[in-house]
């Protein structure tokens, strides 16, 4: 689990050293991972013919829409905002999917649920009002947060249709959503020139075949083995190894203003994912 956050982190820079469009960029994220993930669920065994309903593949191939657009607009948010902000704003998973659960699924939004939520919105508030100044200036920085703002509600979105196919192996529909996203987004990368270059090629392989078919084994594994509680505090390692790679490889360093509030954003997940209260525990008598 630790390897698998850890690659994740570094996905920024493969995404913006590849220069390539975005779209051919995450077709071919799509394409080579779906032929390393199937070469890892025919090893494993995974494949086999009463693994999913009929309904349960239509679920997930639909799932592969909202996989590709929060690729999509994710690895668009890189180059406008930073990998730094634009994974901080990522990051905001946990309430859109709190906010969707209590829409679709009947859950309740608590007041602690609240406050998180507001701390996170004042956290973005800060990012955006640092947008002004710095090498990131300008409507492109703005239009950044808010790719990664919908990149993070996709992402939440494949999340609810993740656990409505909570009996079919992990592994099994990201290599249905991978597949069905090569197809769907082949057309749009077909359009633009073919990648050159030994370089861009071995990138946009490790995208595929590591940062896709490696990390997804890898979580899936650990997922499996791990307590959730644990699985949580792990996925934090994934926007501070971002933000080291943004600072080592692109000098992109946070503002005082930006790292407050990233710091308010992180947090505000980090109670989200917990369920950390606001309320003090009552001693238990005995």
């Amino acid at each position: 689990m630790s390897c698998a956050v850890l690659i994740s982190g570094t996905i920024g820079w493969f995404v913006l050293t590849a220069q390539q469009p975005v779209v051919s960029v995450v077709f071919w994220r799509c394409a080579l991972g779906a032929i390393a993930l199937l070469v890892a669920c025919v090893a494993t065994g995974a494949l086999r013919r009463d693994i999913a309903s009929a309904r349960q593949l239509i679920l997930a191939a639909g799932g592969a829409i909202a996989v590709v657009l929060n690729w999509l607009l994710l690895f668009a948010a890189f180059p406008r905002a930073s990998i730094s902000v634009a994974t901080t704003i990522y990051n905001t998973q946990p309430f859109m999917l709190a906010i969707l659960g209590t829409l679709f699924l009947g859950e309740r939004l608590t007041a602690t649920k609240i406050f998180w939520l507001v701390l996170a919105f004042v956290g973005v508030v800060a990012l955006v009002e640092t947008g002004d100044a710095g090498p990131t200036a300008g409507s492109a920085y703005l239009a950044g947060i808010l790719l990664a703002l919908g990149a993070a509600f996709f992402y939440a979105i494949t999340a609810l249709v993740a656990k409505q196919l909570a009996a079919v192996p992990a592994i099994v529909v990201v290599l249905i959503q991978v597949s069905v996203g090569s197809i769907a987004l082949a057309p749009f990368a077909f359009a633009n020139a073919m990648p050159s270059g030994g370089g861009t090629w071995v990138k946009l392989a490790i995208l595929g075949v590591v940062h896709t078919g490696v990390v997804f084994v890898l979580l899936y594994r650990g997922i499996r083995k791990l307590p959730t509680h644990v699985i949580g505090a792990l996925s934090f390692i994934y926007p501070v190894v971002a933000m080291i790679v943004d600072a080592v490889a692109f000098a992109q360093r946070l503002q005082p203003l930006q790292i407050a509030g990233a710091s308010l954003v992180l947090i505000a997940a980090a109670g989200t994912t917990f369920g950390w209260s606001l309320r003090p525990r009552q001693p238990v008598c005995e």
